[in-house]
């Protein structure tokens, strides 16, 4: 019964790393962008809720309800300025330099706007509650409706992509921009809306980081390296794949964890290096080049 709790609370825990990586995936996907802030923006998503959700009157737990469309409409200027700006220069370098200087620049404001000092989203009794069917397993709510909802988002974001007429622009300017724009479609226009649906998701998991723990400036960069690793093992551009690869990883930390506590992360980053060797494309790579 221990080890199959070690595995349910890795399946939560992958949960909240593919609502986490979506955003990533999606945008590496569409563009080709490593955003190397993409942990950042989820901290800030955080300090956004403490600092603006009070002001609305609006419980806490509906944070997202003001923090996401925020986001949306800064991606999408972000892309349209910055991001783009970088893109059309046509280096990868460039972008990855731009997202890199906007990590440091981002964590340092943070530094200095709220101290290193953690803070968490107040969610009420919400958090202490969970499933116990017996004395060994337990099912945290807060966790479970993470998982839930990073299903939901993934789901609702492959019938966008496949079922939808901006979802088919956004699947064709990502499979060759330059006869997308010759059928008319403006291609910073599709990856805007691409950013804009990105940083709503950075959103939601800065939200569900910050209900589930505490987050301070400096944890964006663990954040990050968590969701590169559930990217890179379920298939990058794979919004599936990443669900999957975000379980894995989960369970292989709690694994590493019910064996010694000391072994919860390297765990993690053994499954990630040998994923790699077996499948350097990741799991779902195949099936998404078919």
């Amino acid at each position: 019964m221990t080890w199959f709790n070690a595995i349910l609370q890795g399946i939560l825990l992958g949960g909240f790393y593919a609502l986490f990586a979506c955003g990533l995936s999606l945008l590496f996907g569409v563009m080709g962008i490593i955003n190397l802030a993409h942990g950042d923006f989820a901290v800030i998503a955080g300090y956004v809720a403490v600092v603006l959700v009070p002001s609305t009157h609006l419980p806490m737990v509906l944070g997202f309800l003001v923090v996401v469309p925020i986001f949306a409409l800064g991606g999408y200027i972000l892309q349209r300025t910055l991001f783009q700006s970088a893109l059309n220069r046509g280096d990868p370098l460039t972008i990855l330099l731009v997202t890199f200087g906007l990590s440091i620049i981002t964590e340092n404001s943070l530094l200095q706007a709220f101290s290193a000092n953690g803070q968490s989203i107040n969610i009420g009794s919400l958090i202490a509650d969970s499933i116990n069917p017996n004395n060994v397993i337990s099912i945290s709510d807060i966790s479970l409706v993470v998982l839930i909802v990073a299903v939901v988002v993934l789901g609702t974001l492959q019938l966008v992509l496949s079922r939808t007429s901006i979802g088919r622009m956004i699947r064709a300017v990502a499979d060759d921009r330059e006869a997308a724009e010759l059928v008319g479609i403006n291609h910073r226009h599709v990856f805007g809306i691409a950013a804009a649906i990105a940083l709503a998701t950075v959103a939601l998991a800065g939200l569900a980081s910050g209900m589930i723990t505490e987050f301070a400036p400096s944890t964006g960069t663990s954040n990050l390296l968590f969701a590169f690793e559930a990217v890179v093992i379920g298939g990058i551009g794979s919004l599936w794949g990443t669900l999957v690869g975000g379980i894995v990883l989960g369970v292989a930390q709690q694994i590493g964890a019910q064996i010694n506590p000391a072994y919860q992360i390297l765990a993690g980053h053994v499954v990630f290096l040998a994923v790699l060797a077996v499948r350097s494309r990741g799991l779902f790579a195949v099936r998404e080049a078919a």
